[in-house]
């Protein structure tokens, strides 16, 4: 069966376009992105190995996730934890005060698809120390 999409009056008729879904996800939460000035937009995919962490962390920017495969653990500045398993979606937002740390406490690879909303020239992600309220 061949899907097409109808087209107004007038317009180009589709064609000679693909498109290959990567990951789908839900977020039970509401979701707001939002950038002021020059933005870099970033896509990528991250994988986390059975027992990896990717440390304690904050973005100088917002990050949409995706969990592809396996269960991400996350830690949060307040110390409390979020299970994410594949098929969820959340957002990260930006700045120290939203450090944060996700762990694979699984037997799997951890998949995610990351983008970033960046002001312009920010690294991806900045190291942070651990709050006072997270035992390590």
């Amino acid at each position: 069966m061949i899907a097409t999409v109808p087209s107004p009056a007038g317009a180009a008729p589709a064609g000679g376009v693909s498109g290959q879904l990567l990951a789908q996800g839900v977020s039970a939460k509401r979701l707001k992105i939002q950038a002021q000035g020059p933005t870099d937009v970033v896509v990528r995919t991250i994988t986390i190995e059975p027992g990896g962490s990717t440390g304690w962390h904050y973005h100088d920017g917002q990050l949409l996730v995706v969990v592809k495969s396996g269960t991400l653990t996350r830690t949060l500045h307040d110390c409390s934890v979020e299970v994410m398993p594949a098929g969820s979606a959340f957002t990260e937002p930006s700045g120290v005060e939203h450090r944060h740390i996700g762990r694979n406490l699984g037997t799997e690879p951890v998949v995610l698809y990351a983008t970033y909303v960046l002001p312009q020239g920010s690294r991806l992600a900045e190291e942070a120390d651990a709050p006072s309220c997270a035992v390590e």
